[in-house]
């Protein structure tokens, strides 16, 4: 083998290394979530419930019962899609079509 072959080949191998490091990374940073400050601060009674009172307000606001029920599912009671399209006897992906649409419009309803 000639010296210039072993070099590009240690350079491919090199780069190959380099970009799998990066992708690695890329993947990582990803699933991290950022550490918010307030997460970890004690919230008083009465800004709790004023935002839960809030949020009941909003879902109440929607046009559609089943998006009403989803919402309030996820976000008052806490509950994953899976449990609520288990309860509502539909599938995940149809509880994420209609969460999504409902956040949508509470969204431009907000804008407005």
């Amino acid at each position: 083998m000639n010296p210039q072959s072993i070099i590009d080949r240690y350079r491919k191998e090199i780069y190959r290394l380099g970009w799998r490091v990066q992708y690695k990374s890329r993947v990582t940073h990803k699933r991290e979530v950022p550490i918010i400050s307030e997460s970890f601060s004690v919230t008083d009674f009465t800004a709790q419930s004023d935002s839960q009172l809030f949020t009941r307000q909003l879902i109440n606001s929607l046009p559609s019962d089943i998006e009403k029920t989803i919402l309030y599912e996820l976000y008052i009671n806490d509950r994953t899609e899976a449990q609520v399209a288990r309860q509502l006897q539909m599938s995940q992906q149809a509880v994420s079509k209609w969460k999504r649409k409902a956040l949508q419009y509470l969204s431009q309803t907000a804008n407005l």
